[in-house]
């Protein structure tokens, strides 16, 4: 059953991966089990034991049945949870429908409706003014110390 999962190394049994996730994992208050693989960054899908995703691993040795023609998908949506009661296998297209938009930006501003598509913009518009603004000004910061340089090299003459 473990040949079955992409990128996991074959030192691991089912009982030494079930430990190894258990020991690299935290209970959270609200019923997450969150596993902290490589890397620093939290929040996004784990890779864990080699090169395999968390999820996976922990879909295998905790619930069984696994169907690598499937994904995996949370229930709770915390992409980094194990917990085995919030992992089910769906098909890809099952598994893309029941994604949902976040009606706020990754900024906490409130994103619009597109009138065409009915979805949520994918560019915030607050974000993208705040970015155009911030580029200006490093532009006419970088055109304001040419002119300087330029002006200090004529009069250095």
């Amino acid at each position: 059953m473990l040949s079955q999962i992409r990128g996991l190394s074959r030192h691991f049994t089912e009982d030494t991966l079930r430990s190894y996730l258990i020991d690299r994992s935290v209970r959270r208050p609200d019923g997450c089990l969150i596993v902290r693989g490589y890397g620093d960054q939290r929040g996004v899908h784990q890779k864990v034991a080699g090169r395999a995703w968390a999820h996976i691993a922990a879909y295998v040795v905790f619930v069984g049945g696994y169907n690598p023609e499937l994904d995996v998908h949370h229930r709770c949506g915390v992409p980094d949870c194990i917990e085995p009661s919030h992992l089910r296998q769906l098909t890809h297209s099952e598994n893309c429908r029941s994604r949902t938009q976040r009606s706020r930006c990754r900024n906490g501003h409130e994103r619009e409706l597109d009138p065409r598509t009915g979805r949520y913009r994918k560019v915030c518009r607050e974000c993208n003014r705040q970015a155009q603004q911030h580029w200006r000004e490093r532009q006419a910061a970088q055109v304001a110390q040419a002119r300087a340089s330029y002006g200090r090299s004529l009069s250095a003459e």
